[in-house]
């Protein structure tokens, strides 16, 4: 299956938008953050905030985002196909966060802690699709992360990961764009 999308960024940090990108060129070599997410393209509405943040964030933080198409299935059969994309991309020593409405609820400053304390691994975030994951994505994934106790669309969680991931990395600069 195709990606839809890959974002990779430049060693300096700088992004260039490549579609239909090859996975053998991927950027993993060069940074440390690695977004998979099941769904469709951005959508228009949520595309340049998502870039905005991507754009911003530098070593050690920096990040890639890969778009994985939905699967043909429904229920139980798709959250195994794409569980098994997902878990394709994944490697033994990868630090796994997984996002579900079911996990431990963060702060800012905790997730830029926890991103701090991991640098030195290969730090994935999975965004699962509209079925969820499969229990052995969910039991390889060293923290499941709840962004609050509400659902969100997956274009909207897309764009607040890459806002708290911004946030992660100003709080760890000691920047003035978060507040206590």
């Amino acid at each position: 299956m195709q990606e839809w999308l890959n974002w990779p960024l430049s060693k300096s940090g700088m992004g260039q938008l490549i579609e239909g990108s090859n996975p053998s060129l991927s950027a993993i070599d060069i940074m440390k953050i690695t977004i998979i997410t099941i769904g469709k393209k951005h959508e228009a509405w949520v595309q340049p905030g998502i870039f905005r943040f991507l754009e911003r964030l530098r070593a050690p933080f920096a990040a890639e985002m890969i778009i994985l198409p939905h699967s043909s299935f429904e229920g139980d059969r798709a959250r195994q196909e794409e569980s098994e994309r997902i878990f394709s991309r994944l490697n033994s020593d990868d630090f796994v966060i997984l996002l579900d409405e079911r996990g431990k609820n963060l702060s800012s400053p905790e997730l830029s802690n926890l991103i701090t304390e991991h640098i030195d691994k290969h730090i994935v975030f999975i965004i699962g699709g509209a079925y969820g994951v499969t229990s052995d994505l969910r039991q390889k994934s060293n923290i499941v992360w709840s962004l609050s106790n509400l659902v969100f669309p997956h274009q909207l969680v897309r764009l607040i990961l890459a806002e708290q991931l911004y946030r992660a990395q100003e709080i760890h600069r000691g920047s003035h764009y978060h507040h206590s």
